[in-house]
């Protein structure tokens, strides 16, 4: 679980960021391409690009494993959140901040290869920080330039819905929505992770940060002394993008029915509350609660409550189903 500690003034200095953040996307879609959660939102993105990926995209996976801890540094506070932007702020990390990530890497990995330029780099070396900074660039140009107006596209209309939340009912309201799993009660904000983490803000503020291919629990620093910021994943719709998924999403309806067929590829999205899946699936509550119970029934979803939510999550046995092929392995060699 992570729990965030707000004081009023943390409140106060809540901030939307201002669009995607290019070295969020980097480090989240190199886990896309080594996880198998998100077939249905990120498969057509993921078979186009594999062959593309430069082979310096070494340093990158380096640093940060398919799961687990990243290096910090790796996604550092700036202005803007391009590229250009956000790779003269990774030039610029400390050495001091170098070597304590390196540390953390190796202590949260044991047993993992150290390669021989990661010491050059926990050195505070200006010439490895370049290598670094040039892999981001090159992965970045590669694997996501082609397809990032709609990167762009999709965590804007994310950025305006917050803001309309925020208009509706203050920093509450939004900060109740970020998430399926987000239970507000000031002054803590409670979201599911992988492990307890507590930040206290202490005045500091937090910055909200939409993810494009930021999949199931945001995700966050691990040092509470830096920057305070949350990023989370934005809603996708189920997009069939290929003649052959739209063959298989007219299978799946005549062996479910097209409303049923509907709800579970919504649920594969990602997690979802019965009330997401209403608007989601723009159904009635009723109708919807109904055919998650059918579906929870056959094992392709499970529900879990939260407070006063009900979060649906697909199954292996679902998500076989929505994407046509069994779950890929947990990891692949870039």
């Amino acid at each position: 679980m992570l729990r965030i500690h707000f004081t009023g003034e943390d409140l106060r200095r809540i901030e939307l960021a201002p669009g995607p953040d290019a070295l969020w996307e980097v480090l989240l879609s190199l886990h896309r391409l080594r996880r198998p959660e998100g077939q249905a939102v990120f498969g057509a993105w993921k078979r186009d690009v594999r062959p593309r990926v430069p082979a310096s995209a070494h340093m990158l996976t380096d640093l940060a494993p398919s799961t687990g801890y990243s290096a910090d540094f790796l996604t550092p506070a700036n202005q803007t959140g391009t590229l250009e932007d956000a790779l003269e702020a990774l030039r610029r990390t400390p050495r001091s901040r170098l070597q304590a990530d390196m540390t953390e890497l190796a202590t949260r990995h044991p047993g993992r290869p150290t390669p021989g330029w990661t010491r050059l780099l926990a050195e505070g070396r200006d010439d490895a920080l370049d290598h670094l900074a040039n892999a981001a660039t090159d992965y970045f140009t590669s694997c996501l330039q082609h397809c990032w107006p709609r990167v762009q596209a999709q965590v804007d209309g994310d950025l305006a819905q917050r803001r309309k939340a925020h208009a509706e009912g203050g920093w509450p309201n939004v900060l109740t929505g970020l998430h399926p799993s987000a239970r507000w009660s000031f002054p803590v904000l409670e979201l599911d992770y992988p492990a307890h983490h507590d930040i206290v803000l202490d005045g500091r503020g937090l910055i909200l940060q939409p993810a494009f291919f930021c999949w199931g629990a945001p995700v966050t620093m691990l040092d509470p002394a830096l920057p305070p910021v949350l990023t989370y994943p934005i809603p996708h719709r189920y997009e069939q993008a290929a003649p052959h998924e739209a063959s298989r999403g007219r299978a799946l309806a005549a062996l479910l029915g097209r409303t049923r067929a509907q709800v579970l590829q919504v649920i594969a999205v990602g997690a979802c509350s019965t009330g997401q899946l209403a608007g989601r699936a723009d159904l009635p509550l009723p109708t919807a609660s109904q055919q998650a119970a059918i579906l929870r029934d056959a094992g392709l979803i499970t529900s879990e409550r939260r407070g006063r939510n009900v979060l649906h999550t697909i199954t292996a046995l679902g998500a076989a189903l929505v994407h046509g092929e069994m779950s890929e392995p947990t990891t692949r060699p870039l």
